[in-house]
């Protein structure tokens, strides 16, 4: 098994632009939310930047931020 590529830093002197981070997620309670691996589910509570609880009707999920795999619907 091999480590993940580290991401690589941008020199203030390359010709091309910057990679732009895409903005964190956020989840509110209540939010109607699918996973790729759990499927529906809907946000119950949330730690601010930290994690999200799911409720994903078998089971209630604690999802961490960045909430990869994860979307709002």
């Amino acid at each position: 098994m091999t480590k993940p590529a580290a991401p690589k830093r941008h020199l203030p002197t390359s010709p091309f632009k910057a990679p732009v981070a895409p903005p964190p997620k956020h989840f509110a309670t209540g939010d109607q939310v699918t996973h790729d691996v759990y499927g529906l589910g809907r946000v119950v509570g949330v730690e601010d930047g930290i994690a999200a609880l799911v409720d994903f009707g078998s089971a209630q999920m604690r999802i961490l931020s960045p909430y990869a795999k994860m979307t709002k619907l």
